[in-house]
Order: structure tokens, then C-alpha cells, then sequence
């Protein structure tokens, strides 16, 4: 990675970790973000990520988004955004997101498990399948990976709800715009953008 990138990737980091609400972020604060993803975008070192399946492969924790989908969540009375994770299973074209909420009852779990199609060098199309929610605590929720693997032995969880998604609702596409050894920008067919990082990677938001 060149010097120039790492400063922006530093950058765009730095005004993630300023944020006073990470899922509310003030106007100002947004627009330094969505300046930051723009001058990254531009430099990205990877210009055909659907192919780096070694960099694409793995566990990847959200540090910002602009989907309304999500973000409308953590505006709800009593309820509130923790941790939002995509995962990606290469081997088996698999895409799981998994978002944790907390409510007065507890820590719950949000999660849809998709496959995916390579349709170009950049682009993912998705195709989703299952929603599967309820209390970690009744889920036997206990971290993101296996909670991946369990999900891809295709059993019914009954301890919580989980049933298919509704045909109208299953096509969607990801756009890899920026992808290096620890962290994504992608930006989906509804206009959102993610930026995800890789944890364990000594990188800090």
C-alpha cells in the first residue's frame, strides 16, 4: 500500500473514531466520513476484488453506513445498535449479516444469511434467502463465526425466529469499491455505503 493511501485510509479512520454516536453521526461529521470514503475509493489497490478471494474471505465488523435500513433500528424507542458484522464464505458463496441489538430484554441478534454470484470484477449480486432473530441468550448465540457455521448447516433454529425471505424481496448487489488486507468499502444497489474493517489486524478505528 502506498504512503498516499495509508494517510487517507488514516483519515477515513480518524473520522469514524471522532463520531460522537457511531450510527448518528452529526452532519459535519458525516460529510468528513463521506469525503474520506470518496478520496480512498479513488486510490483503491484492488482494482478487481471479486477475484482477491484471500483479501474478500472472512469475518468483517461495520464501522459506518448510510443504510436507512439499518440506521432506522438504532432510532427506535428502547432499542439500540451494537455490533454489525458481514461474512463472507467464499468456499460456498455465502454472505451472512448479523447485527446485535439491545432492548430492555437483553442482547438480540438480527441476522439474514444470503448467496452470492460474482457478476463482475467489482460486483457481488445477492440473493437472499433466511432471517433468522431472536435473544442471544435463547439463540445460544456465542461469536460471529460460529454462529456462521451454524447457520450454513441449514437447520431450523427453534429457540428463535427464523424463516425464508420473501421472493420480492431477495435480489440485491454489493459493490466492492475499496478492498485491502483489513478493510472494505462497498456500496449496495439501495445507494448505501459500508465501510468495514477486519478485526485483529493491529488497524484501529
Amino acid at each position: 500500500m502506498t504512503a498516499h493511501c495509508s494517510a487517507q485510509k488514516h483519515d477515513l479512520l480518524a473520522a469514524i473514531a471522532a463520531c460522537s454516536q457511531p450510527w448518528q453521526p452529526q452532519p459535519a461529521e458525516a460529510d468528513r466520513i463521506l469525503r474520506a470514503i470518496a478520496e480512498l475509493e479513488a486510490i483503491n489497490p484492488t482494482p478487481e476484488p471479486t477475484t482477491a478471494t484471500a483479501l474478500l474471505e472472512g469475518d468483517w465488523k461495520l464501522l459506518f453506513t448510510t443504510s436507512l435500513e439499518l440506521l432506522g433500528i438504532d432510532r427506535l424507542p428502547l432499542l439500540a445498535l451494537g455490533e454489525i458484522w458481514q461474512c463472507l464464505r467464499l468456499s460456498d458463496r455465502r454472505v451472512v449479516n448479523l447485527a446485535e441489538v439491545q432492548s430492555l430484554l437483553g442482547t438480540g441478534l438480527v441476522s439474514v444469511a444470503a448467496q452470492f454470484e460474482v457478476v463482475s470484477d467489482r460486483r457481488l449480486e445477492v440473493s437472499f434467502q433466511r432471517l433468522v432473530l431472536g435473544l442471544e441468550r435463547f439463540l445460544g448465540y456465542r461469536n460471529v463465526a460460529t454462529w456462521v457455521e451454524r447457520l450454513g448447516q441449514d437447520q431450523r433454529i427453534w429457540t428463535g425466529i427464523d424463516f425464508p425471505v420473501q421472493p420480492g424481496n431477495r435480489r440485491g448487489w454489493i459493490e466492492l469499491t475499496y478492498l485491502d488486507q483489513d478493510l472494505r468499502i462497498n456500496r449496495g444497489n439501495e445507494g448505501s455505503v459500508f465501510v468495514l474493517q477486519r478485526p485483529g489486524t493491529g488497524q484501529s478505528a
